[in-house]
Formats: C-alpha cells, sequence, structure tokens
C-alpha cells in the first residue's frame, strides 16, 4: 500500500475495521468483567456488592453476545489456532502499512480524477 489517497488501498477496509471495533469491544468488557470482580471483593456493603454481580452478569452476557458476533462473521476462532493465526497475521501486516504510510505526502492532487478500485 503505497498510497492511501487512491480508493483501491480502501477494498476490504469497512470488513476490517468492523472486525477491530469488535474485538475492541470485546477488549473492553472483558476488562469491565475484571474490573467489576475486583469492585465486588473490595465492597463491604451487601446491596452494593448485589448491584455489582448484577452488572458483571451482565457484562458477560454482553461478552458472549459479542463472541457468538465475531465467531459468526470468521473474525475469531478462538477454538482454532490454525483458523485464527492468518486473521492476527493480516492485521498486524495491515497495521504494520498503515505506520509505513506517508500521510503528509508533498503533492496530493489527483487533477479532479478518482481512480476506480478493481472489483
Amino acid at each position: 500500500m503505497e498510497d492511501y489517497l487512491d480508493p483501491r488501498n480502501a477494498e476490504g477496509m469497512p470488513n476490517l475495521a468492523d472486525s477491530a471495533f469488535a474485538l475492541d469491544f470485546l477488549l473492553s468488557v472483558k476488562n469491565g468483567i475484571r474490573n467489576y470482580g475486583f469492585a465486588i471483593t473490595e465492597t463491604a456493603n451487601p446491596q452494593l456488592r448485589s448491584i455489582l454481580v448484577k452488572q458483571m452478569e451482565a457484562a458477560i452476557d454482553l461478552h458472549g453476545e459479542i463472541s457468538d458476533l465475531m465467531m459468526k462473521n470468521k473474525w475469531l476462532h478462538p477454538y482454532d489456532f490454525k483458523e485464527q493465526f492468518p486473521i492476527d497475521i493480516k492485521a498486524a501486516e495491515t497495521a504494520v502499512q498503515i505506520a509505513q504510510l506517508n500521510l503528509y505526502p508533498i503533492d496530493t492532487d489527483r487533477g479532479g480524477m478518482f481512480a476506480t478500485p478493481n472489483k
């Protein structure tokens, strides 16, 4: 990927973005579950503890829903390393390519022309 302004380089990005957003959401929910666990063990008030337990259970359910969505869309293969590994490699390669882009090129003039992505 040499030219980030070329629309051809945007092919497949919506799916990559969706999977990245879902993974970020999954990790955030997982972190929230961990934090609820800490909070429950530090709380002396039984009513507050009960509320935190209910919220943690809801977060666990949400984690399951996000995991199911990701598995259904083939963004996550928690039980099959051979399926998950190529997805992780592709994500890492894409991140490296994006990091290497010249985001501030000297000439950005396209002369009013837009490339048509190959189908």
